[in-house]
C-alpha cells in the first residue's frame, strides 16, 4: 500500500507475465483500478474483462475478481478501497475456469 486510511486505501499493483492473483471478493469494500501499462485479464464474477493501459474498472462489494497476464510484459495498476477498514475484508475464493477465447 501507499497510504492506507483513515478512509481509503491507495496502492499499486504489479502483476508478472504468467502470474496471477488470487479470485477474492471484499465485504465492504469497493476496488477501483487505473491501469498504468500493460495488459491483463480481469475476471468480475467469472466474466472476462480484458484491461489496457488508461483503462478504469470499478469493482463492488462482493463482486469476485481474479487477474491473470496472458501477456509477455508486466501489468501494473493503481488501485484505490474505500472504505478503508482496519479489518480484513477480503474473502478468497475459488478461481475462475477459463477458457480459451
Amino acid at each position: 500500500y501507499l497510504i492506507q486510511g483513515p478512509n481509503i486505501d491507495l496502492g499499486l499493483v504489479v502483476i508478472q507475465p504468467g502470474q496471477e492473483f488470487q479470485n477474492h471478493y471484499h465485504t465492504t469494500c469497493e476496488e477501483v483500478f487505473y491501469a498504468l501499462e500493460g495488459e491483463i485479464d480481469f475476471y468480475v464474477n467469472n466474466e472476462r474483462v480484458p484491461i489496457k493501459q488508461g483503462d478504469v474498472l470499478q469493482v463492488r462489494p462482493h463482486e469476485s475478481h481474479y487477474l491473470i497476464n496472458h501477456s509477455d510484459k508486466p501489468f501494473k495498476a493503481v488501485f484505490i478501497k474505500s472504505p478503508h477498514l482496519p479489518n480484513k475484508d477480503t474473502v478468497q475464493t475459488e478461481n475462475p475456469t477459463l477458457t480459451k477465447e
